[in-house]
């Protein structure tokens, strides 16, 4: 059996999810892995639903510890146990006992990101490492036109970081969505995987879009070109949360055909 671990967490922090290979950061993995421990009595390496990177936030993440047979503790009982081992920038959500051959990321059916910037004149230190302040005024209707040409299959290579060494560049986007509420922008976008830096490429380059310096007509060209050079600017960490990871309905269910998926993920 396993334990499915469900997570919300400020990322500000935090080296990002995954522990590095000889590295001492600070990371949300390193941090679980330690409070596991405490509470199970043993160390368990943790698999992560994602790779989030550093600064970067999640109101909803999935981990798994394996080989947890023999563990009494119920289910529903284990997010308090486990609080008292953990900061107050990370929270257990709930805990689920699963099967072994459930596998918390290639399994999983869909992610979605939200970009959140703060589009006012003036900063607020409230929303700060929470949210990316840009202070020039957003065009959200020609950031919304421009967003519906990332829907769909395409190869996003364009959008990726360079010096990224995966090979199948291509993704599907479910849906994406420019929304203002205030002085708050949030970009909406969802898909079954994300390259590397990704999601800040895209909600970067409808920034560009909105200032001029990207029209809306030549973004499927762009995309065709799988040039990185042509694509926006990079967006910071800060305004970047997994908001939400998708299973499929019957994934816990015998008949269900497991999917392994190679890619590389994600921020």
């Amino acid at each position: 059996m396993k334990i499915l671990f469900e997570l919300s967490y400020v990322g500000t922090s935090y080296h990002g999810y995954q522990v590095q290979s000889g590295s001492s950061l600070k990371t949300v993995q390193g941090t679980m892995q330690d409070a596991v421990e405490n509470l199970l009595g043993r160390r368990f390496c943790l698999s992560g639903c994602s790779r989030t990177d550093a600064g970067v936030h999640a109101r909803q993440f999935f981990c798994t510890a394996d080989g947890v047979d023999g563990v009494t503790i119920p289910e529903d009982k284990i997010p308090l146990a486990i609080a008292r081992f953990l900061p107050s920038d990370i929270s257990v959500r709930s805990a689920k006992y699963v099967p072994d051959d459930f596998h918390v990321r290639y399994d999983v059916d869909y992610k979605e990101y939200e970009y959140v910037i703060l589009n006012s004149r003036l900063a607020d230190p409230f929303y700060a490492n929470r949210v990316w302040h840009y202070p020039k005024k957003l065009d959200v209707e020609k950031m919304n036109l421009a967003a519906k040409h990332f829907v769909g299959t395409f190869d996003f290579e364009a959008f990726m970081a360079q010096g990224s060494q995966v090979k199948d560049t291509v993704r599907t986007i479910k849906y994406f969505d420019v929304r203002r509420d205030g002085d708050l922008v949030t970009l909406k976008v969802a898909a079954d995987g994300f390259l590397y830096n990704m999601v800040r490429i895209l909600c970067g380059t409808l920034v560009c879009v909105s200032n001029g310096q990207i029209q809306t007509d030549e973004i499927d060209g762009i995309i065709l070109s799988r040039d990185r050079t042509r694509a926006g600017l990079t967006l910071p960490p800060d305004g970047l949360y997994l908001s939400k990871v998708v299973y499929p309905d019957n994934v816990f269910s015998p008949e269900y055909e497991r999917r392994r998926r190679v890619s590389i993920e994600d921020e």
